[in-house]
């Protein structure tokens, strides 16, 4: 069994990440989970949430508003929508996430007045911008 993994993390305005990990929690669409070496292939999509990282050059810490995960026994690769250290994360940009969800979610209701699932997956896109910034708390 390998002791790390190949871990990167990118989003459409930069590649975050490119480094050796022994351990990534991911919050997953379907719940989190957290991705080691030798683990099954898998491939999730991603919830808003904060990506953890463990290495031997320590911890860190992603906001990821969602995207794809592909999981393999050598490598994990995250596609984010949106991402950034959580470092960088300022309530400005927290709040403007948040009103993003709620105007998706707005419009979802308008849209699909008959068809509950559109709506449902945007209340909880919004739920989950909430609580991510509620739990940041910058």
């Amino acid at each position: 069994m390998a002791d790390t993994m190949q871990f990167d993390l990118v989003s459409p305005e930069r590649s975050l990440a490119s480094l050796e990990v022994t351990s990534v929690l991911i919050p997953g669409a379907d719940g989190d989970l957290t991705a080691m070496p030798d683990h099954a292939p898998v491939i999730t999509t991603l919830r808003p949430g904060v990506l953890r990282i463990d290495g031997p050059a320590g911890q860190a810490e992603y906001l990821v508003s969602g995207g794809f995960a592909e999981i393999n026994a050598t490598s994990l690769s995250v596609l984010a929508e949106k991402a950034m250290p959580i470092g960088e994360v300022t309530r400005a940009q927290i709040d403007e996430m948040i009103e993003e969800a709620r105007a998706t979610h707005e419009a979802a209701k308008e849209t699909f007045k008959n068809e509950p699932g559109p709506v449902d997956d945007a209340a909880k896109m919004l739920a989950d911008m909430v609580a991510l910034g509620d739990h940041i708390n910058v």
